[in-house]
């Protein structure tokens, strides 16, 4: 099997509109969410990438361009996989024009002419986990030698069917995303474009294994019996036991069940546990995209020990408590997203300068 390397990494999100200008707002405390309006009045707070561009497919396209030029992705041969994920493809663009039959099928090789690439297309939509997802597809295409590299872009933009519908099921926040906080009360979400290039070639960071747990137990929840499979098979298939994570960046997207439920899954598995840190407080809940932007976001900050301010009090029931800074050293890290429809995937990575 061929090792698989995290190559290089790009990020557009309500931080900035790449990498350097994230670690530049996180460093300055953060930003605030806006209003997302969907109708009539009915808004929640959204953490907006700031592009004024009002077509939707057009602002898309110039995102996604240049995410995927700051991966590196685009510098070198376009002939391996490209892996889309996203919770709602192109809905924002269906919206623009009035049109509500369903995603255009022919989406994804769309996103493939914008960056000129000539490799197989796949679309990964398993909900909030189709980023991480995706990254363990590919790894798994690199490890098994049918490519030697690959792309997975991240892809969740603007469109009001979404806001609307957490909204509607009553997930949403009315103020702030407070992940594992005392005061939690929901959801906050936000858009991202991400793009995370792997390779064979050996590089910084390693994939060194992963897991996907589908238990539908609860369609819209974690259930804690598969979180706690998800930790220990990913584990398994890293080769490594629990006391060799040092950090763990868990779902802890604001919600007052679900929270709970992670933690105490993971206090099962890890004991004690390592340090945690949440980045959807400063980027918020980016579903299909949330995987691979939050993988691009935590090495980031990991290189340059520049965290996510925690500036609220967490909930001490949970015994759960958020690191206000990053570890000194944290060589394996594991990071989950948990979905609807039973989704619990996990992704650990491995630090070779550490």
């Amino acid at each position: 099997m061929n090792p698989v390397y995290l190559a290089g990494r790009g990020l557009a999100s309500a931080l900035g509109p790449d990498l350097a200008s994230a670690m530049v707002a996180l460093g300055q405390g953060g930003v605030q969410p806006g209003r997302f309006e969907v109708a009539g009045g009915w808004a929640w707070p959204y953490y907006a990438i700031a592009d004024d561009e009002p077509d939707w497919m057009a602002r898309t396209r110039r995102i996604a361009q240049r995410v995927a030029a700051e991966s590196g992705a685009l510098a070198g041969p376009r002939t391996g996989p490209l892996f889309l994920s996203s919770s709602s493809l192109d809905m924002g663009g269906l919206e623009d024009h009035s049109i509500f039959d369903g995603s255009d099928p022919n989406f994804p090789e769309a996103v493939a002419g914008w960056l000129g690439w000539r490799g197989p297309v796949f679309a990964i939509s398993t909900a909030c986990t189709s980023g991480l997802n995706a990254v363990l597809s590919a790894r798994s295409l690199i490890r098994q030698g049918h490519t030697d590299h690959a792309l997975v872009l991240g892809l969740e933009l603007r469109n009001r069917v979404t806001v609307g519908g957490f909204g509607g099921m009553q997930l949403l926040s009315a103020t702030r995303s407070l992940p594992f906080g005392q005061a939690r009360a929901g959801l906050v979400l936000g858009e991202a474009v991400a793009a995370l290039h792997l390779s064979s070639q050996p590089s910084r960071w390693r994939i060194a294994g992963g897991a996907n747990v589908v238990d539908g137990q609860d369609p819209a929840g974690s259930v804690p019996s598969a979180v706690v499979a998800m930790c220990r098979q990913a584990l398994a298939d890293s080769g490594l036991a629990p006391q060799d994570i040092a950090l763990i960046k868990p779902q802890a997207a604001g919600s007052l069940n679900g929270d709970a439920v992670e933690a105490q899954a993971l206090r099962e598995v890890f004991a004690p546990l390592p340090a945690l840190v949440s980045l959807k407080a400063a980027i918020g809940h980016t579903l299909g995209a949330a995987g691979a932007a939050e993988l691009a976001l935590l090495t980031a900050c990991l290189e340059s020990k520049v965290w996510p301010r925690v500036d609220y009090v967490q909930d001490a029931a949970l015994h759960a408590p958020l690191a206000e800074q990053a570890p000194r050293q944290a060589r394996h890290v594991m990071a989950s997203i948990l979905g609807f429809g039973g989704g619990h995937t996990a992704v650990v990575l491995e630090d070779l300068a550490v």
